[in-house]
C-alpha cells in the first residue's frame, strides 16, 4: 500500500480501490497503521483547501476527498556514488527529493581507501541531519561494475580495480546503520522507476554514457537483476571493431568505440594531440576537425547498433540516454538514430528515445532510492 501512495499520490482512497480490487473499507483499514506511524497523511494542501468542494469529491456527489499522500519528511536517506576519482553523497527524503549534497575527492582508487572515505563521508553526512528532516534509515552506495546487491559485495569493479570487496559489511561494521550496495545503472533505474519515467511507463531501458556505457532495464514490473546479478550489460555487447580492448580486458566491446574515454582516445590518436581534454575534442568536432568527426560518428554507429540489439531483444516501450556523456550527444545524434533504424526489427523501431540529463548528484540519488524501495518493500535488511 505504501509503494503506491509513494509512486502515484497523492491518491484518493477509492481510487486506490479501484486500482487493487480491494473495498474501500480494506484499504482504510491498510492505510490506518501507515497514518498513525507518520509515513502517510490524509490533510488536505492548503491548496486543495482552496479549491472548490465539487472539484474535492471522490465520487462526484460532493463528498470531500482524502488524498492519501506520503509524508516525505518521515525518514531521512543517504546516498553515496563511487567514481575514480570522487565521492558524490546525497540526504533525500522519502521521495527521494534531494535534500543536500556533499562532494569529496578521492587521492587513489583502493578498496582499503575508499571505504574508509565512504566512512568519513558518510559520518560527515549523519552528523548534518537536522529537524524536520527524519531519521535516518540507511544508506545506500552505487558502484560500476558486477555488484551483489543482496549480499553488499562489488564483485568486479574494473573501473575502481576492485574485485570481491564486502563494501555493505565493512561500512555496516563502521557505521552502525544498514548498508545496501548496487550497481550504478540500476540503481538509477530503480530511481526512474519509483519516481521518474517509469511511475507510468509499463517497461522502459536506461542506457547511460560516459566513462562507461551502462543499461538499466524495466520489464514486466520489475528492475531486472539478473539470475546472477548481472542484467543489461549493453556496454559489453562485442558490437565494435575486434581490436580494440576494453578495461574488462575482452575486445571488442561497445565502451571502446562508444565511452567518452574512448572517443577522446580516438580524437587523440588520430589528430596527433595528446593533450586535448573531452572538451578540446567536442570543440574539434564542432569546427567540423575529420578526425574528431570521425571517432563520433564512430560511437554513434556502436551505440545505435547495441540500442537497435537491446531493444530488439528486450522490446521497451521507451529508451532514457543519460548520464554525463549527454553533452556530447548533438555529435553523434544522427548516426546514432541511423544506426538505431537500420538495425530495429519492425515495430522495435518505434521505441522512443528520450535524452535525460543527469549529474553525479542523480546517480547518489539513485542509490538512496534503492535504500527507499528495501525499505518501503520490507526487503533485507530491512525485514520488519
Amino acid at each position: 500500500m505504501l509503494t503506491r501512495i509513494l509512486t502515484q499520490g497523492p491518491i484518493p482512497r477509492v481510487e486506490i480501490a479501484r486500482r487493487t480490487g480491494l473495498s474501500q473499507a480494506a484499504v482504510t483499514k491498510a492505510v490506518a497503521p501507515l497514518i498513525e506511524a507518520g509515513f502517510v497523511t490524509d490533510q488536505p494542501s492548503p491548496a486543495a483547501v482552496d479549491e472548490p468542494v465539487e472539484s474535492r469529491s471522490e465520487l462526484g456527489i460532493g463528498r470531500p476527498v482524502s488524498p492519501l499522500t506520503v509524508v516525505a519528511e518521515s525518514i531521512s536517506v543517504i546516498g553515496l556514488k563511487v567514481t575514480p576519482t570522487d565521492l558524490i553523497g546525497v540526504i533525500t527524503d522519502l521521495r527521494a527529493g534531494i535534500q543536500a549534497t556533499r562532494h569529496q575527492p578521492l587521492p587513489d582508487t583502493s578498496a582499503e581507501t575508499v571505504i574508509q572515505q565512504l566512512a568519513v563521508l558518510a559520518k560527515e553526512m549523519m552528523d548534518s541531519i537536522s529537524e524536520p528532516a527524519g531519521p535516518l534509515i540507511g544508506i545506500g552506495v552505487a558502484v560500476s561494475g558486477d555488484v551483489d546487491s543482496r549480499h553488499g559485495v562489488v564483485r568486479d569493479s574494473p573501473f575502481m580495480g576492485w574485485r570481491d570487496v564486502p563494501v555493505a559489511a565493512l561500512l555496516t561494521e563502521e557505521l552502525g546503520v544498514p548498508v545496501l550496495v548496487e550497481n550504478d545503472v540500476r540503481a538509477l533505474t530503480i530511481a526512474e522507476h519509483w519516481f521518474g519515467v517509469g511511475v507510468n511507463a509499463d517497461s522502459f531501458a536506461v542506457v547511460t554514457i560516459g566513462s562507461g556505457v551502462g543499461c538499466g532495464l524495466y520489464i514486466n514490473g520489475e528492475v531486472v537483476s539478473g539470475a546472477h546479478g548481472v542484467s543489461g550489460e549493453l556496454g559489453h555487447l562485442p558490437l565494435a571493431p575486434g581490436d580494440l580492448v576494453c578495461t574488462c580486458g575482452r575486445r571488442g566491446c561497445v565502451e571502446t568505440a562508444a565511452s567518452s574515454d574512448a572517443i577522446l582516445a580516438r580524437v587523440r590518436e588520430t589528430t596527433g594531440r595528446p593533450e586535448l581534454d573531452l572538451s578540446g575534442a567536442i570543440q574539434l568536432a564542432h569546427e567540423g576537425d575529420e578526425h574528431a568527426r570521425e571517432a563520433f560518428d564512430r560511437a554513434g554507429e556502436v551505440i545505435g547498433s547495441a540500442l537497435a540489439a537491446m531493444v530488439n531483444l528486450v522490446g521497451p516501450e521507451l529508451v532514457v540516454i543519460a548520464g554525463e556523456g549527454v553533452a556530447d550527444y548533438d555529435l553523434y545524434d544522427q548516426r546514432m538514430r541511423q544506426a538505431f533504424a537500420a538495425h530495429a526489427f519492425g515495430a522495435a523501431g518505434d521505441c522512443r528515445l528520450m535524452l535525460r540529463s543527469h549529474t553525479f548528484d542523480n546517480w547518489a540519488r539513485g542509490a538512496a532510492a534503492t535504500v527507499i524501495r528495501a525499505y518501503v518493500r520490507s526487503q533485507p535488511p530491512f525485514n520488519r
